[in-house]
């Protein structure tokens, strides 16, 4: 997966979680993930997928109303959703701010266009919808931030 921009249909939530964990292993210290996609999407089986190959031991949902959910693997992943905020005002009271730009780690976050302008450049952004294969099946398409 070298390509800036890739597009990968998927068969199952199984696939759509290999394809994340395949991802991890290019996703350096610090990277931005931002999720797209409509409501039962696949964001979140994307994280699980993503979070299985960092390692962590602990059931991974999705922090709709958390908000951040933090693991501890062989890196660090906040997952962060959201869904219920009305846009960038709201999150920066929740220290999202403090994600973008201090965790050592993967910031995952579902539904990242509410953050607006908030989002930093360098972000890898990953966009799921329906496939064609099936009920289960995605499209999954990466959008690596560029280089420099």
């Amino acid at each position: 997966m070298n390509a800036k921009r890739e597009q990968i249909e998927t068969a199952s939530a199984e696939e759509t979680q290999a394809l994340a964990a395949r991802l991890e292993g290019e996703l350096p210290d610090g990277a931005v993930l931002c999720l797209h996609g409509e409501l039962g999407a696949g964001k979140t089986c994307f994280v699980q997928g993503l979070a299985r190959a960092l390692g962590v031991r602990r059931p991974v949902g999705s922090p709709t109303f958390t908000l951040i959910n933090e693991y501890r693997g062989k890196r660090g992943l906040a997952h962060i959703d959201l869904y219920r905020l009305r846009g960038a005002a709201d999150a920066f009271g929740l220290g999202v701010e403090e994600y973008l730009e201090h965790f050592d780690g993967i910031v995952a976050i579902e539904w990242a266009e509410r953050l607006g302008e908030l989002l930093p450049e360098a972000c890898w952004h990953v966009r799921l919808e329906a496939g064609t294969a099936g009920e289960a099946s995605r499209r999954v398409t990466v959008e690596r931030p560029a280089a420099g």
